[in-house]
């Protein structure tokens, strides 16, 4: 099975509730996919990380997804400015970006409903609804160590999910019991992970207050 090609459409498959139009976590949605961006270009070595702030190493490649191109544009040509701020730059909107982008690549449908028989509504729907198991059972192979060699994108997109907190691919037990493998996976992912962690304890702060 061929999975979509960057680490924010992967997450937001994953993120996806079943029959449900609104994904989880969908009040941070915007900056965890941000970052799962940010992750993907560290992984490709389009972004290194200089004194705690991205840089880029050259400009975007032709064939780079804009979900992907557009961030690192916009890194190269702005002043250094740490990773959390550029996790929170640019979210606006994003998570509707994603989805269009799967829809557009056949990933995704988009079922119109109707609430209380009056109101539209437009649920996504995966066109291979084997597709969303598959990137959980890879990541839960990923977190227990059952699959053998961790690809890169694989033990990142583990450790975006726990910063995430998505209680649907990792709830609390399995994030507790594998608490030290986290840990580990997190610090490989680079540092736009622990980034989003600072900011989701911020925005969680600021909501709770």
């Amino acid at each position: 099975m061929r999975f979509p090609d960057t680490l924010p459409e992967r997450l937001y498959l994953l993120a996806m509730r079943p029959g449900h139009a609104v994904p989880a976590q969908a009040a941070d949605l915007g900056v965890i996919l941000r970052a799962a961006a940010l992750t993907d270009l560290h992984l490709r070595g389009l972004l290194v990380d200089e004194g705690g702030r991205p840089a880029a190493t050259g400009s975007a490649p032709a064939s780079l997804s804009p979900l992907l191109a557009d961030p690192l544009d916009a890194i190269a040509k702005a002043a250094p400015r740490p990773w959390r701020r550029w996790v929170e730059t640019g979210h606006h909107g994003l998570a509707g970006t994603v989805r269009a982008r799967l829809v557009e690549d056949g990933r995704l449908d988009l079922a119109e409903r109707r609430v209380l028989g009056l109101f539209p509504l437009r649920v996504p729907t995966p066109t291979d609804p084997d597709l969303p198991d598959a990137l959980r059972a890879g990541l839960l192979a990923a977190l227990e160590g059952t699959g053998g060699a961790v690809e890169p994108e694989q033990a990142a997109l583990v450790a975006l999910a726990a910063v995430s907190r998505l209680r649907n691919v990792l709830p609390y037990r399995l994030r507790r019991e594998h608490r030290t493998r986290l840990e580990e996976l997190t610090a490989a992912a680079g540092p736009a992970p622990q980034a989003l962690r600072r900011v989701l304890r911020s925005r969680r702060a600021a909501r709770s207050s």
